[in-house]
């Protein structure tokens, strides 16, 4: 190995023998044709668990965290509450109105529909769309998975 010099500092230079440079030559171009099978791989990795990700059904765990937004009013509980809200435990096939013991508004009274995904989220987006005239100061949730994620936590509460 002899050392070149350049305007900076030194820098190594190999000889190699005709046999040897196409050695190397060889082994470079193998190198590079393994780092594009391995980069095609990982992009086909992440593009295949992203795309699981999306299809993935929301997760009850989610919805858990997201239905803090609703647990300042609404109780999701076997023992009945003191909150403004009714208690949601079962809301889930449940006439739209109908706990026993909580003064719903004339509106939710005369509403008939039972309590299904369908109903849920158009409710969870904008209440006064589905019910006009509940008492209900809610503004909606815009974002669809959470939505979908509260929905799934009210299908199945799990503590």
């Amino acid at each position: 190995m002899t050392l070149k010099w350049t305007m900076f500092a030194p820098r190594p230079r190999l000889r190699l023998g005709s046999y040897q440079g196409l050695k190397a030559s060889m082994m470079h171009r193998q190198i590079k044709t393994w780092a594009a099978a391995i980069g095609a791989l990982g992009l086909g990795l992440v593009l295949s668990l992203s795309a699981h990700a999306m299809e993935a059904p929301p997760s009850t765990a989610h919805g858990r965290l997201q239905f803090l937004r609703c647990a300042s009013c609404h109780d999701i509980s076997a023992a009945p509450s003191a909150k403004i809200g009714p208690n949601l435990m079962g809301v889930y096939g449940r006439k739209a109105g109908s706990l026993a013991g909580y003064s719903y508004s004339p509106a939710m009274k005369a509403a008939d529909f039972t309590w299904d995904e369908a109903h849920l989220d158009r409710w969870l987006t904008q209440p006064t769309s589905l019910v006009p005239g509940t008492a209900m100061a809610f503004a909606g949730i815009s974002n669809a998975a959470d939505r979908a994620a509260i929905i799934a936590y009210l299908r199945n509460p799990v503590r």
